[in-house]
């Protein structure tokens, strides 16, 4: 068939569907609730050198690990050792498609007529993976070993025979065998459905004319950044911000960014940040470039799907070594807070000169929260894992968004409280937007929230984490920080003990694990807030009548002031 800008566009459509259609084969068949509710996975497809072409809906913070995985998969296997049917997996943290141990990478080569034309890849967070604590998630290891089971690169299929020996390891070695490796399988179906479109593609278009088309999606994406790129104000701006601990007691942690826009480039310079940490705050270099491409992809182009061909024009720099590109063996259980602060550090270097594009600080933190026990009906090991929302910063023109998932998150869900309550050992008391002090402004910060588990069960073990603990989300043109994010175990004698990060914290049955995200900051003078606004926001209870007073100057409630 001849090649034809038509023909290009049909192609460059199906392979961006196939991210779709790959999704929603993960959802239906995954069995742990962290993929099929809260959808923490990615799926995506690459030309065969590892460009990235299509990237389903779901975690924006895995935006840089499903590419970059298929590289490092093409630098360790060599060309003629890929079959047809093979499958590789890994989790590795220093490499393409580093994150944490926990985020499994399945890896499809596809083939046409005996030729590798394209990856499809699987990138999901699996609940279990082995390590010193149940859910693998914790702050308290000081190295990769503590942290669960590490797979680099390996076949887990060779040329369609499933590699037995390595599925029961990875069996014997986590404590939910069945969800684990019903996950695994759900990560595969999710690759081959993709492989099957593109070479249904291969069958319907011709070979040639399918590589054309995936050059063509990469140049179109290359071609539609540089265009904004283009428009974007010109020079050096930088940023510095804070991870305020490791886990571990040490901190706080630098992290800076200078910024250096051009007509045809945008570089991120992270050097500076802190070296690599004892605690598990730490993020490989694989990481950083995702943070980087989160910012940079905001800023440019936000209307046409993600490709390798957008971030051509994208460059980070890094030292080794540092808490933003550690090297092994440090630990990384905990590497997404240290991703948000890059992304963030990058942002608000950014938001001074593009009001309309970039709000002011936000709670920056995934908040990822683990509780572990057995269940009360079943006496079974039951681990739930979830991220929390917070408030996202106000702009130039309007208040920031309330009970939002944070910018690493993306397409992400809570779990539905009738099905966590059913399945795991607590019940959900209180799940409401907060008013605490913070994000005072014209166009006010969005809402923290406030969550409570209560323990059901004989005892229940909590693992939490979270950045903005002690420092606060920015305001800008006179807007005010905004508020704290934390956790709080309340025991039955009235205790309240404060946590920012804590591994294994126990609690009885009747105590209540509480959760408490930031507010966003706000923009511009509080005291310029419309009043009517002001009142609304004083009737729903997002603001308080001693707040109305104290932070924007409304004396009409100064009689309501205790």
């Amino acid at each position: 068939m001849a090649n034809n800008s038509f023909t290009q566009d049909i192609i460059k459509d199906a392979l961006v569907a196939l991210g779709a259609e790959m999704f929603n084969a993960m959802l239906r068949t995954s069995m742990s609730p962290i993929i099929y509710e809260t959808t923490d996975f990615a799926v995506g497809a690459t030309d065969a050198q590892g460009n990235l072409l299509a990237q389903g809906n779901g975690v924006t913070g895995f935006l840089a690990t499903l590419d970059t995985a298929v590289q490092s998969t093409l630098k360790r296997w060599p060309l003629d050792r890929i079959r047809p049917g093979d499958i590789f997996i890994t989790n590795s943290p220093y490499e393409g498609g580093g994150t944490h141990l926990s985020d499994v990478v399945i890896i499809c080569p596809v083939f046409a007529r005996e030729r590798l034309i394209a990856w499809t890849v699987n990138k999901a967070h699996w609940t279990e993976v082995g390590g010193t604590y149940p859910g693998s998630a914790t702050t308290a290891s000081t190295d990769i070993f503590q942290e669960g089971l590490h797979l680099r690169f390996v076949k887990l299929f060779d040329e369609g025979r499933i590699n037995e020996a390595l599925v029961e390891v990875i069996r014997t070695n986590v404590r939910l065998p069945d969800s684990t490796i019903g996950d695994l399988h759900a990560g595969v179906a999710a690759c081959r459905v993709g492989a099957r479109r593109i070479v249904e593609l291969a069958e319907k278009y011709g070979v040639d004319e399918l590589v054309g088309a995936m050059d063509a999606l990469l140049e179109y994406g290359e071609r539609m950044t540089r265009e904004e790129l283009r428009k974007l104000p010109k020079g050096v701006f930088t940023a510095e911000d804070v991870i305020e601990e490791d886990g571990h007691g040490n901190g706080p942690f630098a992290v800076k960014v200078r910024v250096t826009i051009t007509d045809d480039k945008m570089i991120a310079d992270f050097t500076g940040s802190s070296p690599q940490a004892i605690g598990p705050i730490n993020m490989s270099y694989a990481g950083l470039i995702t943070a980087a491409r989160c910012t940079f992809k905001a800023v440019t182009n936000t209307d046409i799907p993600a490709n390798g061909g957008c971030f051509r024009a994208l460059e980070v720099i890094c030292p080794p070594g540092t808490i933003l590109s550690a090297s092994s063996p440090a630990p990384v259980s905990i590497y997404y807070e240290s991703m948000l602060a890059a992304i963030e550090a990058m942002w608000k270097a950014l938001a001074p000169l593009m009001p309309h594009k970039l709000p002011v600080g936000h709670q920056r933190t995934v908040g990822a929260t683990f509780i572990s026990g057995a269940h009360p009906d079943t006496d079974e090991l039951f681990v739930m894992g979830e991220p929390l929302v917070g408030g996202w910063g106000a702009t130039i023109d309007h208040d920031g968004s309330s009970g939002q998932f944070c910018a690493a998150n993306g397409e992400t869900f809570n779990i539905p409280i009738e099905l966590a309550e059913s399945r795991y050992g607590f019940e959900i008391d209180q799940y409401a937007l907060h008013d605490e002090d913070g994000g005072a402004g014209e166009y006010r910060g969005g809402k923290g929230v406030i969550l409570d588990y209560r323990v059901t069960s004989e005892e229940a073990f909590l693992t939490y984490s979270a950045t903005r603990t002690a420092s606060r989300p920015w305001g800008m043109n006179g807007g005010k920080d905004g508020s704290h994010n934390r956790a709080e175990i309340l025991r039955r004698d009235g205790r309240v003990e404060r946590h920012s990060m804590i591994t294994g914290a126990r609690a009885e049955r009747g105590e209540t694990f509480r959760l408490i995200s930031a507010s966003g900051g706000g923009y511009g003078d509080p005291r310029r807030r419309n009043p009517a606004k002001l009142d609304a926001d004083v009737r729903d209870g997002y603001v308080t009548p001693e707040q109305a007073y104290r932070d924007y100057g409304a004396e009409r409630y100064a009689g309501a002031v205790k």
